[in-house]
């Protein structure tokens, strides 16, 4: 019997019960036609099934924009200004938006004299601004927490984001993204000590802390009201940037942290007592944030990603610098070692 065919039977049934009770009724039966719905999604991308085929519909239908495919072909032409005012600037500066706390990827090394940020993004920020500008270091960096990445875009504070920044649908409403950069998913980080084995019924009644305004933190959230998470999972600790979570993880204020697992992989790298719990259990790609309406700067961008993922000395030789250390383990290589494939809108 199909769902129409149960909410018929069900309001013949339901006539003299009141309102309050029938509404409440229908709700119930919503959802569990809506747990009945087929749910498939492909495999994560270190070949992990994605958890539970409830966390995998979920994804499925909140994805179903492609979002990784929504960037303009570089091929195209036409007006330049955004591009004209970038280089008509007194200073001939790019302005991005970075982190500075984030280990392997756009971090301050204490044992780098000159004081130079460095990692796998701030190398693509450089040859952006080789490509655009004639010179790598044409490049003003500013620190943008997690949870002001597109406000910063959209007030035109800066020219664009190279921060870790998952390509959403919902995000593509905001800002504009270039072709993705990186592949990636979300994964559970918590004590090697803990008995949590990683997503879902593993996290009933731990604390786990995300950062705000990110995917982490909205997977957690529908995932909660769906049930793929369990109610009892505390999810109300959110932090400015996505790092502070792994501070809070090492007082003891929360149980697990729910993030990126290549941010992940590099927070344990940066402490022996941490580990990565299971396997990713989304599927998503890194992509430069710029302003809607931005076309010129998108597509030079994705020129530069176009060369750069193919340069040997480009994406392939950052990824061995700063991420091959954290990411290969144990003699296996990760799916994300591999640069992804652009396919434009």
């Amino acid at each position: 019997m199909n769902a129409r065919h149960l909410r018929a039977r069900l309001r013949s049934s339901l006539r003299g019960w009141g309102g309050v009770g029938a509404m409440a009724a229908l709700c119930a039966l919503a959802v569990v036609c809506a747990l009945l719905l087929p749910l498939t999604q492909p495999p994560g991308p270190d070949g992990a099934d994605g958890g539970s085929p409830l966390t995998r519909g979920v994804q499925t239908r909140a994805e179903d924009c492609h979002p990784q495919d929504q960037s303009l072909d570089p091929a195209g032409g036409g007006k330049t200004p955004t591009l004209d005012a970038i280089k008509d600037r007194k200073d001939r500066r790019l302005i991005v938006g970075v982190d500075q706390n984030s280990y392997r990827w756009g971090y301050l090394d204490p044992n780098n004299e000159s004081g130079a940020l460095e990692g796998f993004d701030i190398d693509l920020v450089h040859r952006i601004a080789q490509d655009l500008l004639g010179d790598p270091d044409a490049v003003q960096f500013k620190a943008i927490p997690t949870s002001r990445r597109i406000e910063a875009v959209q007030s035109g504070e800066v020219d664009m984001v190279v921060r870790t920044m998952t390509i959403s649908c919902e995000r593509l409403r905001d800002v504009a993204f270039s072709a993705p950069y990186f592949r990636t998913g979300q994964q559970v980080l918590a004590p090697k000590a803990a008995s949590i084995t990683g997503y879902g019924s593993p996290l009933a009644g731990k604390r786990i802390c995300s950062a705000d305004g990110s995917t982490a933190h909205d997977r957690l959230t529908a995932d909660r009201a769906s049930g793929v998470l369990p109610s009892s999972a505390d999810i109300r600790t959110t932090v400015p940037n996505q790092l502070d979570c792994l501070v809070k993880l090492q007082l003891g204020e929360v149980d697990a942290v729910v993030t990126d697992g290549a941010l992940a992989a590099s927070q344990a790298a940066q402490d022996p007592t941490v580990e990565l719990k299971g396997g990713l259990f989304t599927d998503e790609y890194y992509g430069v944030a710029m302003k809607r309406g931005a076309d010129d700067l998108v597509r030079q961008v994705n020129r530069t990603l176009r060369d750069y993922l193919k340069d040997p000395d480009g994406w392939r030789a950052s990824y061995t610098r700063w991420l091959h250390p954290t990411m290969d383990q144990g003699g296996r290589k990760s799916a994300s070692a591999t640069p992804p494939t652009a396919h434009y809108r």
